[in-house]
This record gives structure tokens, sequence and C-alpha cells, in this order.
């Protein structure tokens, strides 16, 4: 089973796959590919390519840099930029803050920070979860209590994702402690260059630095940067998150990656004169995930189609879940296909071992976050089985 697109559509996805493949740099790319870390600047550098072409935020208000596209057209932009190794534009930028300013600012804060949102001039980063505060983020204990003309801010984020670049950070504070936990909480823009505000790393179990923490101590924020009304933060954060879910249904990124590894399968000796992918255990397990893979996409498409009034559908859900746990599986396969050799993560460049090989356990760790971030997926289960199923 394969999607038809019609000529039109076709055409489409033929212009995003030329302008992926021959305007992005091929050294990005073939980082992304490769499964290597990306630096800051390579960050920035393929963002404002996108942004250059309007091809950054197409999802915004045509005002704001956004293209009017069909959620078809959006679908097909997403999935051949993962499938070209193309960095998405950065989420917490484009998925996430941007659509709330653009909902929910004021016409002074779009003019503000949308321009150089969308331009990654300025690298957000996002402040909800705390250390008592995760999946239950209504139990943020963050304060801002209003001083004049400013909040002042005292509390703690944790699992700050590339917190380390970040030159503002969207925040959920409490501000009303005496309601109900989801009415007392509003969203604040920061600069992360104020006084009192520090960053602190966490190192990850693939020994790489890609979360923070966050600490406030007596951050002045000038009320204008309140996004909203006063207490409406949960608004903003169901807002939030709703975009967020998903996003983390990479299904082109996945894509690649089992295409990938059924190429592996078919190039590594299974010292019995054959490959991996003689194997027949292999190969049901690489149509199996293909099979789940387009189910996900289908249902992507069916998410977005519905989704409208900036209220996600319920599904929405179910791709965070599914896409989370088959980003797992892919990755899964690799160690398994790359066998003793992807215990050698640390091995240097200058070693017999293939490249592929190296990478594979350290990517493998590094998404075992993938069913936490977002909404754990034991939450979303819950979700759907009140929002879906009723029950």
């Amino acid at each position: 089973m394969q999607l038809e697109l019609t000529a039109e559509d076709q055409k489409f996805r033929e212009e995003m796959r030329t302008f992926f493949t021959t305007e992005v740099s091929e050294e990005i790319r073939q980082t992304v590919i490769e499964g290597r870390e990306l630096s800051r600047e390579q960050i920035v550098e393929s963002q404002q390519t996108l942004n250059k072409a309007g091809l950054a935020v197409p999802h915004w208000p045509e005002e704001w840099g956004g293209r009017g596209w069909s959620e078809l057209q959006r679908h097909i932009w997403h999935e051949e930029m993962q499938r070209a190794g193309v960095p998405t534009p950065l989420a917490f930028n484009a998925s996430m803050i941007g659509p709330v300013i653009a909902h929910f600012g004021t016409e002074e804060q779009k003019a503000t920070f949308l321009p150089a949102t969308a331009n990654l001039d300025i690298w957000w980063s996002q402040g909800f979860s705390e250390p008592d505060a995760g999946s239950d983020l209504a139990s943020l204990r963050t304060t801002a209590v209003r001083d004049g003309d400013d909040w002042v801010v005292n509390g703690q984020k944790t699992w700050t994702t590339l917190g380390q670049h970040g030159d503002w950070i969207f925040t959920l504070v409490r501000t009303d402690p005496e309601v109900k936990k989801q009415a007392g909480i509003s969203m604040l823009l920061i600069d992360m260059r104020s006084p009192g505000l520090e960053v602190r790393p966490i190192q990850l179990i693939d020994g790489g630095h890609e979360v923070n923490e966050v600490w406030f101590e007596d951050v002045r924020v000038p009320a204008e940067n309140m996004v909203g009304e006063i207490n409406s933060g949960w608004t903003q954060a169901k807002f939030l998150l709703g975009n967020e879910r998903v996003g983390v249904a990479p299904v082109g990124a996945t894509k690649r990656f089992l295409a990938r590894a059924k190429d592996l399968a078919k190039e590594t000796s299974d010292g019995n004169g054959g490959t991996l992918l003689d194997d027949p255990l292999v190969r049901a397990r690489i149509v199996e995930l293909e099979n789940e893979l387009l189910a996900l996409e289908l249902t992507a498409l069916r998410v977005v189609a519905h989704s409208a009034g900036g209220e996600p559908h319920p599904a929405s859900s179910v791709l965070k879940l599914k896409g989370t746990e088959l980003q797992q599986a892919v990755s899964e396969l690799l160690v398994d296909l790359a066998g003793p050799a992807s215990v050698a993560s640390g091995a240097g460049d200058g070693s017999d071992l293939a490249g592929w090989a190296r990478t594979v356990t350290p990517n493998y760790l590094n998404l075992r976050k993938a069913s936490i971030y977002g909404g754990s997926n034991e939450i979303q289960r819950q979700i759907i089985s009140r929002g879906i199923l009723g029950l």
C-alpha cells in the first residue's frame, strides 16, 4: 500500500526534494544521516537557509512567514526534509513558542519575536518540566511575583534540551498559589542573559550533554513579556504540547533509518556465506516496521487534516505514543544488526569498525528519552483512553 498523490502534489514533492538535496549544506546533511551530533552553528545555518527560501515555518500565519499550504503539502515538506537528512527547524522556535506567540501574543510581541524566531536569530529554550513536575506539569512550583513593572521569578526547571545554546526561554510560572493548580499558571518570555539565571549541564546516559537545569534566583522579567492574560498559561501550554506531540512522530527520519538498516543488513555478512538480510527473522522484522510506519504516516495525515482552531486532534497522542515506540524499535534493530561492534561506541576514527556501528548504541540510548518527553507515553495512554475511547 502506498500513498497516491495528484500530479500537483507529486510536483510539489519533487520541488521539496530538489531543494533539500541541493540547497542545504551537504556536510550538514551527512552529519544527520550518519547520526552524528550537529553543532549550534550547523543548526542555525540550516534553518536560516530554509527561512531565506520561505521554508522554515510554513504552518505559521502567512503574515509571519507561513505559506498557506494544505496539510498534505506540509506533511510532504516535513517528510522530504527528513528523508534528505535536513535538520528540521528548531522545534522550540518553529513548533512551540512561535505558534503560541502568533496565536496568543500581543502585536508588539509578534513584531519583536516572530521574525527572529523564524530565522533562529533567537534560540528559544523550553522552561516547563521541574524535578517534581514532569508528566504532572500542573504541579510546577517556580513562582513569579509582581513587583512594580516586573515579575520576579524564583525556582528551577530541568531537562531543558539544548538550553546551553539558548538566548531566551519560554517559561511556565505560578502566579497564583491560592487557586486550582492549573488555574494559577502563566507564561513568561525570559532573556537567558538576565541576572540570577543560571544554566547547569546534565550528562546523559550516552555520554552527551543535551539537557540542562535552569535556575532562577530573583530574576526580573518585564511585565510586557507575559504571553496572554495572567493565569492563562495552562491554555497556552496545552496548545503548545499538542503541537509538540504531533511533531514527535518523525515519519521521514524513521523511514530513513529503517531504509539504512535494510541496506546494512544486505551488506553485512552473517558468517555463513550470506548476509543478515537472508535471515527470515530479520526480513520479517523489517517488513513489520515498514508496515507500522505506513500506518503511522496515515495517522499523521488524519491528525493534521482534522486539527483546527488551535486545538490538536486527540489522535496526536497516538502519534506521540506510536511514533516514539517506532523510533526506539528501529534504533534497537540497528544495534542488533551491529552485533558485538555496537559496544564500541568509544572507538576513535582510526578504528577499523564501520562508522555506523560506532553510533548506533549512543543513538539507541539517547532515544530512551523519546517515550518520556512531550508527555510520557503512560500519560498518552490515559489521554487516548479518555479522549478517544471514552473509557
